[in-house]
């Protein structure tokens, strides 16, 4: 099994970070599933396993030229306070209520990167204060009630506020080491344990794909890539909300 999660860690590491994602559902989705470590101990494991592949795939991206640090800065006055707040009225939260949350908000999300992908609009350094403090704040909440990683949140909020599918990733990477950070803190201060030798693996693992990526994408067109890459971000979106909730009523 060591070779399997080292694997698992670098496809994860790989494509999440070049859809400017964390990668935590899917590290905590592995860790339950096929591991079977208790919810709340993979729930800081992920975290944990995520935030290495972060930082590495966050400097590759930076190297490339792609960050936009001032967009992140913006999210980032919002996404943290959101996300200690979501820690700690995580308790107070009907499952239900969350869920559906999250659903109807990937849903919008979604089908607005998918109405954008096929508008051309120009590129702008000017940045929406309103729209960057809604997207920060929603990927925040993500992070501290749910010990997501709140990637989506950001990527769909900078690919709606005009930048490219490259940049809106560089810039994610960025953002969601604070992120992760302030939830990793909250969820070891709350919920204890890391499971260190399955982590670990898929940690080792998730570094080598997050800084082997950045540099494949640099290779392409940067407008062709968001061409592809957008209108996918845009169904990944609504699929995962949907995902979400049919697999709380248990349907799939």
């Amino acid at each position: 099994m060591t070779i399997f999660y080292i694997l698992i860690g670098f496809i994860i590491g790989g494509l999440v970070i070049a859809m400017g994602g964390g990668g935590a559902a899917y590290y905590l989705g592995i860790m339950t599933a096929v591991a079977g470590i208790a919810p709340a101990s993979a729930a800081t494991t992920s975290l944990y396993t995520a935030l290495p592949s972060l930082i590495i795939g966050a400097y590759s991206h930076y190297r490339t030229g792609n960050m936009r640090i001032h967009y992140a800065n913006q999210l980032l006055i919002t996404a943290v306070p959101a996300t200690v707040v979501g820690s700690l009225i995580s308790p107070y939260i009907p499952s239900s209520l969350y869920t559906w949350l999250i659903f109807i908000i990937f849903l919008i999300l979604g089908i607005q990167v998918l109405m954008r992908a096929f508008k051309k609009k120009a590129p702008t350094e000017k940045i929406n204060k309103k729209e960057a403090y809604v997207y920060g704040t929603v990927s925040g909440l993500m992070v501290g009630v749910a010990g997501l990683s709140g990637g989506g949140a950001f990527v769909a909020g900078l690919l709606l506020m005009g930048l490219t599918m490259p940049e809106a990733a560089a810039t994610s990477s960025y953002a969601l080491i604070v992120t992760s950070i302030v939830g990793l803190l909250m969820h070891i201060t709350e919920q204890g344990n890391i499971a260190w030798k399955v982590g670990t693996l898929m940690l080792v693992g998730a570094i080598v794909g997050a800084w082997l990526m950045p540099h494949f994408l640099a290779r392409f067109d940067k407008e062709k890539l968001t061409k592809v890459m957008s209108p996918i971000m845009g169904v990944l979106m609504i699929f995962m909300g949907t995902y979400m909730l049919l697999a709380f009523y248990h349907i799939l």
